[in-house]
């Protein structure tokens, strides 16, 4: 009976032993609260794509704080495709290349963390990246865990080399695997809005692209011909998605891309692109080469009035109230009942504007929020012009330049 009863004990302890498994509590979903308003900063891919580096990244890093960026609110430092190896280590881990960044990955996130900025990098949902470097697939935790131990807080992830793959699925896994590995790190879901990720990307990033890359223009597609895809131009991307606004908001917002600002177009044309990422409530995430950055440009990507905007608490995504005869008027709805509106001048001749407010109430089918200029009267200053001009008593009339933007905030 000892034996017996011994060998019972034996056995279950035995079977408890195989029952417990793995106790840690796998996490579910994003990091919750990290991107509460639209996230601001630089990525390298716009200009530089692979041929990156890390007196590339310090450099950025250093003007980012002598320039002032970092105090108009720019915080992350995100390098795109082509920081890796090759190849994976013999362990399966991911290798900073080594030629790149000779004092390492480790290294180079401190100096960015020790000017006060934030650090994300890149990869890729497929086997391979966009460019050709190790992708995830199959690497989920093994790569968030290796973020979390250089102590990153910011990750874009691609969507190339993702044949047979189910989006949502794969995203979340990565999600998951974040959470798990436990540091608090923004993730950028880069799918380009194949796969309508504001239908599901809510509970698992904190960003989601609508859209194919952006190109340096204002209203142009351009066909890449060795692979058969486009580029867009920035009013393109403005107006590609139809009803999607609904589902941006604080911390799950729609990434209208990277911005083109001084990348080569006009000063007009970089004014209205910074005006309209604003007015759509989407990340300014900047992608010039701040070492050439013109004063223009600067002032452009510094403008406290129009970061205001973009940066506002509701965190509500602008709408296109009216589009007549090349002039377009976008408004967006702002904390304490007030309104940023936007005027855009899309044909290539200068237009009249005459706008009676009294004729023109504002009403937001999403959100429900109105605006009536017969019962309210609101005090307007032109955010461009840094000037009070008067109030919505009397009609709007100015002259706006071929390309040009006029950008007005609303307050009672």
């Amino acid at each position: 009976m000892k034996k017996l009863l011994l060998i019972l004990l034996l056995s279950g302890s035995i079977i408890q032993g195989f029952s417990q498994g793995n106790k840690h509590a796998q996490g579910a979903g994003k990091f919750e609260g990290l991107a509460m308003t639209p996230p601001m900063g630089w990525n390298s891919w716009n200009t530089f794509e692979t041929n990156i580096d890390e007196k590339l990244v310090k450099e950025t890093a250093d003007i980012m704080v002598s320039s002032g960026m970092v105090a108009a609110g720019y915080t992350y430092i995100v390098l795109d495709d082509g920081w890796m190896a090759k190849e994976r280590d013999a362990n399966g881990d991911l290798v900073p290349d080594p030629i790149k960044f000779p004092s390492g990955m480790k290294a180079l996130i401190d100096y960015v963390h020790g000017k006060g900025l934030k650090f994300g990098l890149y990869n890729c949902a497929g086997t391979q990246t966009c460019a050709s470097y190790p992708g995830t697939r199959g690497y989920e935790y093994q790569d968030a865990r290796f973020y979390a131990k250089l102590n990153i807080d910011y990750l874009k992830y691609d969507w190339c080399n993702t044949a047979g793959i189910n989006a949502p699925e794969a995203y979340a896994t990565m999600s998951n695997a974040l959470k798990t590995a436990g540091r608090p790190i923004v993730f950028s879901l880069c799918e380009w809005g194949d796969n309508k990720p504001w239908d599901w990307g809510k509970p698992i990033g904190n960003l989601w692209r609508i859209s194919g890359d952006i190109y340096p223009c204002f209203d142009c597609e351009f066909h890449h011909e060795e692979g058969n895809w486009s580029s867009w131009g920035f009013m393109k991307i403005a107006e590609m998605r139809k009803d999607i606004r609904k589902f941006s908001g604080p911390d799950h917002w729609n990434d209208f891309d990277m911005m083109e600002v001084g990348d080569g177009m006009t000063n007009i044309e970089d004014k209205t692109h910074f005006a309209m990422w604003s007015m759509l409530a989407s990340p300014l995430i900047a992608g010039n080469d701040f070492r050439k950055m013109s004063k223009e440009t600067l002032a452009i990507l510094t403008n406290k009035n129009l970061i205001a905007v973009n940066q506002d608490k509701l965190g509500i995504q602008g709408f296109k109230y009216s589009s007549q005869d090349g002039l377009d008027i976008w408004v967006k709805p702002l904390s304490d009942g007030n309104w940023a509106i936007t005027f855009v001048n899309r044909s290539d001749v200068t237009k009249k504007i005459n706008f009676d407010w009294k004729k023109n109430p504002i009403k937001d089918a999403d959100f429900g929020y109105e605006a009536d200029f017969n019962k309210i009267i609101f005090k307007i200053k032109d955010l461009w012009a840094n000037k009070e001009i008067g109030t919505t008593k009397k009609v709007f009339a100015a002259d706006l330049a071929s390309h040009d933007v006029i950008t007005l905030k609303l307050t009672k």
